[in-house]
């Protein structure tokens, strides 16, 4: 596969190239990352053809976006697409000394949130990622984590349904129609919302995290063909799982952002003897498996280093013969139903 082929995303028209770029790890997800680590790993990117660059302002309460907003600054603005995301805004700290950033970021900046899914509350928080990313307009804004993920219970799930329903939509639907983003989506980490979304908004495209990789395929069942249907596109995040097939299973494997349970581990030794026996790293089958499904315009694997970039790139480009996926599907480890690359 070309990483820079581009695919056009669902309603939006927006293209994307294939391989994109995630901004979590950037926002030191798990671990920190220096200033010149960061700038050299956007620059592998850039140099590798990389124009589709995704970001929130949850990555690091901010620092992810600022990283994003000083590279890309001096890029011009019509060769890249650039995505973020609403639903929360920062404020300071009551107690900044006291503040802590984890357990999930690293480090990152010292701002508190709120979830706010309101009119004045989305259009806070696109306000303050323009302000970071220094940048007048935004091409893909993206409702973010508006899910049991987050939201614990169905009441409160219900509650910021109907928020965003009765307030928040509007300000994405002026966002959208006063062309100040070319496309509007959402980010969805479990199965079950994006039919949600679907029956009450007009969506162009969504962020799957975690639910169509080499490890989980269930969207296959419903909620992709109702995408297919409705002509909303799909990008791919969590493409790895978290970890686990990058690395393969090793000790201390993240799988979904938790370790790896021993059938999970074995499930994933089993991938890889497979992937091997036909020259394939798992990173490779891992990365281009998404890509195989017509909805899908992206996948976007984050890095920490421009060794992961170009790491990620070698991987996206590698022949796999086709065998190698008939032989994934008799072993029971990826769905039949599931569209493999040629």
């Amino acid at each position: 596969m070309n990483p820079t082929e581009t695919r056009k995303l669902g309603k939006s028209g927006v293209a994307l190239t294939q391989l994109g770029f995630g901004g979590a790890p950037l926002g030191e997800l798990f671990v920190r990352v220096d200033e010149p680590t960061a700038a050299a790993t956007l620059q592998a990117a850039w140099d590798a053809g990389v124009r589709y660059y995704d970001t929130a302002p949850y990555y690091g309460r901010g620092l992810s976006e600022i990283r994003y907003g000083r590279f890309l600054d001096a890029k011009p603005r019509s060769d890249f697409v650039l995505s973020s995301k609403v639903g929360r805004w920062f404020f300071p700290p009551a107690r900044p000394d006291e503040f802590q950033t984890g357990p999930v970021w690293a480090g990152g900046l010292r701002f508190e949130h709120v979830h706010d899914y309101s009119y004045d509350g989305i259009m806070r928080s696109y306000e303050q990622s323009q302000m970071r990313l220094g940048m007048n307009r935004i091409d893909l804004v993206l409702i973010h984590d508006l899910d049991f993920w987050f939201h614990m219970t169905e009441a409160k799930v219900a509650a910021h349904l109907s928020q965003l329903f009765t307030s928040g939509w509007r300000a994405l639907d002026e966002l959208r129609s006063h062309g100040l983003v070319r496309g509007v989506g959402a980010g969805i980490n479990e199965l079950g919302m994006m039919p949600r979304f679907l029956d009450a908004l007009p969506l162009d495209f969504f962020l799957v995290a975690l639910r169509y990789t080499l490890m989980e395929q269930e969207v296959l069942e419903a909620e992709f063909p109702y995408c297919e249907r409705a002509g909303v596109g799909i990008v791919i995040g969590g493409v790895y799982s978290s970890g686990i097939t990058a690395t393969g299973p090793i000790e201390g494997a993240k799988y979904n952002y938790s370790d790896a349970t021993p059938e999970v581990m074995e499930r994933v030794r089993r991938m890889q003897t497979v992937c091997a026996s036909h020259g394939t790293p798992l990173a490779a089958a891992a990365l281009q498996f998404p890509l195989a499904h017509p909805i899908v315009a992206s996948v976007i694997p984050g890095a920490v280093s421009p060794h992961q970039v170009r790491q990620n790139v070698e991987n996206v480009r590698r022949p796999i013969p086709a065998s190698l996926w008939s032989d994934l599907k008799r072993e029971g480890l990826i769905s039949e139903r599931a569209p493999t690359p040629a």
